[in-house]
């Protein structure tokens, strides 16, 4: 999905965060993507997936 623009995006952190330790990813939700970014490197492009492929992605990692 390029091209997203995530200028007025709300990014978040999740609440298992350790802190400012800087080993966090963040993410930010828009009606047609999903944003993905390093906390640590904000100033770079961030990810963009569609809702449905992170809600996948999502589904996969709590299955055990």
């Amino acid at each position: 999905m390029s091209n997203t623009d995530f200028t007025t995006a709300d990014w978040r952190k999740s609440t298992h965060s350790g802190g400012d330790s800087g080993q966090c990813v963040e993410i930010a939700a828009l009606p047609a993507a999903i944003g993905i970014r390093d906390s640590k490197n904000t100033h770079r492009p961030a990810l963009a997936v569609s809702p449905r492929a992170f809600d996948r992605f999502l589904q996969k990692i709590k299955t055990p």
